[in-house]
């Protein structure tokens, strides 16, 4: 019988800001900004699990949004700027926050599905 090795998992927040593997907290998690890797080069955990979703990114457009919003609101009152200069301002930290928060968000859902074993279509017990 093969003999399972155990693991120091790591947090789903150290796996979002990390971008580390969910089981060993070892390997990189993303090959690229945002694409999930095939496996785990440290444990060679297989990624084909991951399916997270819309949900990582609905939350991002949300908080990212309303942060960006007042922000620029705020400024708008403030100083008024033209509009020009808020365009110019609030481009590159949209693109930024966006990326980051991304890129956090799938890493934190990612990590919560390895934890609980979740599977797509399936509830819990059989429900005959």
């Amino acid at each position: 019988m093969a003999q399972e090795k155990s693991y120091m998992e790591p947090s789903s927040l150290e796996v979002g800001l990390k971008g580390c593997c969910p089981r060993c907290g070892q390997g990189r998690l993303y090959d690229g900004m945002l694409k999930p890797a095939n496996q785990c080069l440290a444990c060679k955990l297989d990624y084909s699990f991951i399916d997270s979703g819309d949900g990582p990114a609905v939350f991002v457009i949300l908080i990212i949004g309303f942060i960006v919003t007042a922000m620029a609101l705020a400024l708008q009152t403030s100083i008024n700027p033209p509009i020009w200069l808020q365009v110019l301002i609030w481009t590159p930290v949209i693109l930024a926050l966006s990326l980051w928060g991304l890129r956090f968000a799938k890493g934190v859902m990612i990590s919560l599905q390895f934890q609980t074993k979740a599977k797509e279509g399936e509830l819990g017990a059989d429900n005959d």
